[in-house]
């Protein structure tokens, strides 16, 4: 973050505001749970659960060696596993719910989804929760066709394994939020699995602080043989597309703030902690809510007013995806683990890991931001709520050009609920983040009108 310094840095200093402790510096923690991520581990996670050979929705669930039901019930032995040795802080059940006939649904069918929940540490933090994905169905070039091979590595073995592996790290941590760790069924059929989670947390007013999404983040390799494996695609939904907004969209648009939605925020988070503790990898983030006219895992979070994010890699190579396993005209199909590059897995896996810890270390962000606007000034007066936990340091108030994307310069004001920045605000917009004492930041919030 660049941070770039105002006529206010002298007065805050003369007024003796401690700064909070640097927020772009790697916290060994983080930086530990970024260097734990095994491909090795990533590769056999795929294998084995490519080595079920179907994970159809509605392929066989009695087998113990083929089929969804096999699948489903090692990746919950390996959680459990992982748990136990962990001391059994993480919490790994089946979320289970019956789907009726529907387009991609035959007869009614038992859709389970594997949650393996890590509880935060601090009373503060600990309903404050974030959770990451992996579908572990698959599916063959018919959507329906529950018997042939399907198998899956990279669409969404390799989501899943870095599910897994991501899990079996961090349990080994403490957090004070609570983290999720979510591999879901029937994504092929229509987010099912995803949309039956999202809709219950909705229910349970669960605070859902933070959604990511990883589908298809399994290769480097292009349709054309170019190898990339220096970014990955991070898709964040702006404006949702809903016949009615909310008064909370119809604020961002009312202050020019499209690209200021809590979706957004939280992609700038992900990208500039991902980039820091994984140097030489870019996240590029992508403006829409997914690849154009298509959908993942995330969906059903962001229907329900969540912030959720999906990871995809950067060139889809499509006679990989969604095929029948064949050779046609000497050119071998299907989603196959020889296409899959598991130190790219990995490093897509330690973007995540050190999003997840840095989210669920950090205070919330601040609540009740607003912007002062009862007066005519050139200066940008801003009013906050006060966090709540007992480690909060301050805020720092943060800044770009209308034009920009990423945050350009920020502030710290101390344990402050209020700040007056010295630039205009019909020229920037602004954020607020909350810092603890070892410096872990919030996603930063995006200032309402005050009137």
């Amino acid at each position: 973050m660049l941070r770039m310094l105002t006529g206010i840095t002298a007065a805050l200093l003369s007024a003796g505001v401690a700064a909070a402790p640097a927020a772009d510096t790697l916290q060994p923690e983080i930086a530990q749970i970024v260097a734990g991520i095994s491909p090795q581990r990533i590769e056999a996670h795929v294998r084995k659960l490519v080595g079920f050979q179907t994970r159809h929705t509605m392929s066989d669930t009695e087998s113990d060696t083929r089929g969804i039901g096999a699948a489903r019930r090692w990746i919950k032995a390996e959680l459990e596993r992982c748990g136990a040795q962990a001391g059994g802080r993480l919490q790994v059940a089946f979320d289970i719910h019956i789907a009726p006939v529907s387009k991609r649904i035959s007869r009614p069918t038992e859709i389970v989804n594997v949650v393996a929940t890590l509880p935060g540490s601090q009373p503060q933090s600990a309903e404050r929760i974030y959770v990451v994905s992996g579908h572990y169905d698959s599916r063959a070039t018919d959507v329906m066709d529950a018997s042939s091979d399907a198998p899956g590595a990279n669409d969404d073995a390799s989501g899943t394994a870095a599910v897994i592996e991501m899990a079996c790290v961090m349990a080994q941590h403490k957090f004070d939020a609570t983290l999720v760790f979510m591999t879901v069924a029937a994504e092929e059929q229509g987010l099912l699995g995803s949309g039956h989670w999202a809709e219950q947390a909705k229910l349970k007013k669960l605070n859902i602080a933070g959604m990511l999404n990883n589908d298809i983040i399994g290769s480097s390799r292009a349709d054309d043989g170019t190898v990339d494996g220096g970014q990955v695609r991070l898709f964040a939904e702006g404006i949702p597309a809903v016949k009615e907004m909310s008064d909370g969209v119809r604020g961002l648009v009312a202050t020019g703030g499209e690209n200021d939605s809590i979706s957004r925020q939280l992609a700038r988070h992900v990208k500039q902690v991902g980039e820091r503790y994984v140097p030489g990898f870019q996240v590029n983030v992508i403006q829409r809510a997914d690849r154009y006219l298509r959908g993942g895992d995330h969906m059903p979070f962001l229907a329900q007013g969540y912030a959720a994010l999906r990871f995809t890699e950067p060139h889809e190579d499509f006679s990989h995806q969604h095929q029948n396993v064949r050779v046609e005209n000497g050119k071998q199909y299907g989603d196959l683990p020889q296409f899959v590059d598991y130190d790219y897995v990995a490093k897509v896996a330690r973007v995540n890991a050190a999003a997840l810890a840095s989210l669920a270390l950090a205070p919330a962000a601040p609540s009740g931001v607003q912007v002062r606007t009862a007066q005519l000034e050139n200066d940008t007066s801003l009013v906050w709520q006060p966090n709540t936990e007992p480690d909060l340091a301050g805020y720092r108030v943060v800044w770009r050009a209308t034009t920009a994307d990423q945050w350009q310069g920020a502030q710290d004001v101390g344990n402050v609920t209020q700040a007056k920045i010295k630039l205009s605000k019909d020229n920037y917009f602004f954020g607020v983040q909350a810092i603890d004492k070892d410096g872990n930041v919030s996603v930063a919030t995006y200032p309402t009108p005050l009137r």
